[in-house]
This record gives structure tokens, sequence and C-alpha cells, in this order.
């Protein structure tokens, strides 16, 4: 049972693995679209943008809607509408079909990723529910930090074309084992729309909202920037440059396991104390930014805290919410959007107005604001004992 119980998060994970993969690896080629299509790196910069406010936007809607459907069905049609999807881009004659193309899908997204987690939650105990979301959560992380070296490596060894052959596979792998693996997933219990929608009355589900927005923000408005940083701070580029966050990406990845354990064991602890060292992390970044060796060290501690925060987030969302998981992680999913689209906002206006160094102290701003919220979101638990592992 536990290794069948194995491939069937790992089944989750690389889901969200191959739809986040499309979600951001256009990022590392999007200088390669905007020669393509003959258009300007800002219009070309839509798929990304576009993409993400489709997700936003649906975030609290979509699986809302999808919450009474059998999983597994919903999981295929989210699947098979990023692989056409993913096909259509293949062959795109024009930006504006290229831009449908992954709009139209981008609306799913929350569906698809909302059931993961809750599927991967539901099939342990519920003691060992951060460790199996903390493995889908790998294959989030892996998709918005990992993919897109991997895309700008295979779009530029050889097409624009293949990049794309790439997010169809990723997407087509996940569908064939999901429809070969994962058994049906049947609703058991179905909420209302209303119920549901009822506990946007609840206190606690808008400080658990305003955590996800604030550790997003202060998280995406340090590692938006996190080349540029790399390059104009601490002087390092080419191969050196690319070392540094392929590290990132593999401290990331070792991210989830730690957030993971923190929160099954106590999660008061980890998530009050998480601002304090993520604060110290970018304080230390802005002492020691000018030096490569000692980089080297705080890239790989904003690795870890940046899953650790995704963990915290998600981790504090369902919980404040566990009546309607589905409905959480969609609360949780246009959270976080929205804070990458404010702290990377921010980020840029700290580097136009005092420069790159300095969007470190636009992160620890956000998280002195996290640290508020989460202490409210603490102080309403406590009475309530509503958190697992309080006692």
């Amino acid at each position: 049972m536990p290794a069948r119980n194995n491939l069937y998060i790992f089944i989750l994970a690389l889901g969200v693995f191959g739809i986040l993969t499309t979600e951001m690896g256009v990022v590392g080629i999007l200088p390669l679209i905007a020669d393509y299509y003959q258009i300007s790196i800002a219009k070309a910069s839509l798929l990304v943008s576009m993409f993400a406010l489709a997700v936003a936007i649906s975030g609290p809607i979509m699986p809302l809607l999808f919450s009474g459907i059998n999983r597994k069905k919903v999981m295929i049609l989210v699947l098979s509408l990023f692989l056409l999807g993913n096909i259509v881009s293949i062959f795109a004659s024009n930006f504006t079909i290229l831009l449908l193309a992954r709009v139209i899908p981008a609306f799913f997204h929350p569906v698809y990723c909302s059931i993961a987690l809750t599927a991967a939650a539901a099939s342990v105990r519920k003691e060992d529910a951060p460790k199996a979301v903390s493995k889908v959560m790998m294959g989030v992380n892996a998709g918005m930090i990992l993919g897109v070296p991997i895309t700008n490596l295979i779009a530029n060894g050889t097409s624009l074309e293949m990049a794309m052959l790439f997010f169809a596979s990723l997407n087509a792998l996940a569908l064939l084992a999901t429809l070969l693996f994962v058994p049906s997933l049947p609703v058991k219990e179905s909420l209302s729309y209303g119920t549901q929608l009822n506990l946007l009355k609840k206190p606690i589900v808008w400080t658990a909202i305003a955590t996800v927005i604030f550790i997003s923000s202060a998280t995406s408005g340090v590692n938006s920037f996190i080349a540029e940083y790399l390059e104009s701070v601490t002087n390092i580029s080419g191969t050196f440059l690319s070392i540094m966050l392929f590290i990132f990406g593999l401290a990331s990845l070792l991210g989830n396991i730690i957030g993971g354990n923190l929160l099954s064991r106590n999660p008061i602890k980890t998530t009050t104390l998480f601002p304090f060292v993520l604060g110290i992390a970018f304080l230390l970044s802005f002492v020691t930014g000018g030096t490569p060796s000692t980089m080297i060290m705080t890239i790989f501690l904003w690795g870890v805290l940046f899953s650790v925060g995704s963990m915290i987030n998600q981790y504090s969302m369902t919980l404040a919410a566990p009546e309607a998981p589905d409905f959480a992680n969609g609360l949780f999913l246009s959270g976080g959007n929205l804070g990458i689209t404010i702290g990377t906002g921010i980020g840029g206006l700290f580097i136009s107005g005092l420069g790159t160094q300095y969007i470190v102290i636009g992160g620890i701003l956000f998280l002195i604001l996290s640290l508020c919220s989460i202490l409210l979101t603490n102080y309403m638990i406590r009475p309530g004992k509503q958190l697992t592992g309080i006692n």
C-alpha cells in the first residue's frame, strides 16, 4: 500500500510540475518568442502576466465549481486542456493564437493544483498530511524554478517548437499516468456552493489570505530579481550565474521536505519564526551581497526558505478552512499569484528608486506585515485549538 500511495503522490507531483512548467517555462524564452513573432518583449511578456491573471481570477471560483465532480475526471479534463493548448502552441501561426492557447487552459490551473494538494493530504493520516503535501509542492516549485532553465536550454539548443513540445510531453505523460494508475476519486461529501462561500465570513480565513499574500510578496519581491541581483550586486555572470540559479533550485526542492517536517512537528512555532529567519537571510544578502563565496550560502538559504514559505502559505490556508479544502487551496493559489504581482511590482520600484541591492528592504517590509497576520491568526486559533498538533 505505501508503494502504491507513493506512486499516486508522484503522479500528482508530475501533473503540477507539467502545469507549472507550462506557466513559468516561457519566462526563459521570451526573447526567442519576441523574435519569432516579430513583437516587442513587453508584448511577449503577456504570455506570463495574462496567465497569472487568469489563475488569480479563477483561483477562488473554478475549484468551487468543480468541487462536487469526481476528482480523477477533473484531473483528466485539465491535463487534456493543457496538452491541447501546448499542441496548438507548437503550430501557432501568430502571437494571438499562442496567447489564447495559453490563457484558456490557465483558467483551469487552480482546479488541478487544488485537487492535487487536497488528494495528497487525504491519502495519508492527518498528522502526515503536511509531508504528503510537501511532495506535491515539490512539483510546484520544481516547475516554477527548474522549468525556466530547462526550457531555455531546449529552445536555445533546438527550437522554440521543441520547447513547446517539451511542455506537451510533460502534460501527456501526466495524463497517461493518471488514466492508468490513479483510482476513481468520487467526492463523498459534496458541500454546497453557499456553504463553501460562507467560509469567507470567518475572520481567520481573511488573516490566512493576508498571510499568503504577504509571504508571497516578500519572497517574490526578491526572488523574481535573483538573476539581476547576482549580476549587478554580486558581479557574477555566465556559467557561474547558471550554477548559482541551479543551487537555488536544488535548495528549493530540499525546502519542501524541511517545511513539511517542521509543519508536521510544530506548525505554530514554524509559522511564527519564519518571518524572522527569512528576514535574517535578506539582511545577510544585503551585507554580504558583493562577496560571491558568501552569496553561495545565502542563495542556498533563499531557496530553502522560498519553499518553506510556500508550504506555510498552503498549510495556513487549508487549516483556516478545513471544511472545504479544494476551495481553500483555490484561495491559496489566488492569494499567492496576487502576492507575486504585488511583490514583483514593489521590487521593481525599489530597483528603479534605490538600486537592486535594496529589493531586500521591500521583502523585509512584507515580512513584518506577514508576522502581524500570523500572530493574529495564532491568536484566533489557540482558543479553538483548530490547528493540527496543537493541544
